[in-house]
């Protein structure tokens, strides 16, 4: 593991962040000084990236794979409550309140993850107060998912949550492979793994989805979308 600063930018890293919420506010040459001391770095399947309460002093960008996002609760246990995929913006919370992390990120399979310090980012908004107006954004949009995780978890039960899961995992594909344990989706969806595996195993009887191992495929979409609300 690990990445050395990389002052020669990578094509694919400009091309990526110019389409992420806060970087896509920044012309060129202004991105190519913020991403002067960026680095990427490959982390193995159950890897930190960083911990929960660690300080903060960058933001990360999911280049390719996946990366769980996980809280702790008072009985120890872990839940995952975010996954985020290539293009994915996370440990941006530092940026806004210098406080420690909020959440631990853990890879969810082999991924590269584009580390990028708050420095350079914090000079740039201080030179471009209209850049304030995409970080605005993004924490919009970060609210916005809390809110719908809170509805489903007070409105859907855990059959809803699980089909709800089943068809964001898949997105447009109907054929995808799980990069979750039994024991991770369950922490995603928010109930025992009993549960969830006995609501995957009435889909199946059902005829709404096929399990073979990790590697699923949705029959029935449709009526996933009408359990999931």
């Amino acid at each position: 593991m690990g990445g050395a600063m990389n002052k020669n930018l990578n094509v694919d890293v400009i091309e990526l962040l110019s389409h992420t919420p806060l970087f896509q506010a920044l012309e060129e040459e202004t991105l190519g000084a913020v991403l002067t001391y960026h680095k990427i770095t490959t982390y193995r399947r159950n890897e930190e990236i960083f911990h929960e309460d660690q300080p903060a002093n960058s933001l990360f960008v999911v280049l390719s794979g996946r990366v769980g996002i996980v809280k702790s609760f008072l009985d120890r246990k872990e839940s995952i409550v975010a996954i985020m995929e290539t293009g994915d913006l996370f440990g941006e919370m530092g940026l806004f309140d210098q406080e420690g992390r909020s959440a631990t990120a853990r890879a969810i399979e082999r991924c590269e993850v584009i580390e990028v310090p708050y420095a350079p980012i914090r000079q740039a908004i201080e030179s471009r107060p209209k850049l304030l107006w995409s970080l605005l954004g993004l924490l919009a949009g970060r609210l916005r998912q809390t809110d719908d995780a809170l509805t489903d978890a007070m409105f859907l039960d855990v059959t809803g949550r699980t089909a709800k899961r089943i068809i964001e995992l898949a997105g447009e594909s109907d054929e995808f492979t799980l990069p979750l344990t039994q024991e991770e989706l369950a922490g995603l969806i928010g109930a025992s793994r009993e549960r969830v595996n006995k609501t995957l195993a009435t889909f199946v009887r059902a005829g709404y989805i096929e399990v073979n191992d990790r590697n699923y495929r949705i029959k029935n979409r449709k009526q996933l979308q009408i359990i999931a609300g």
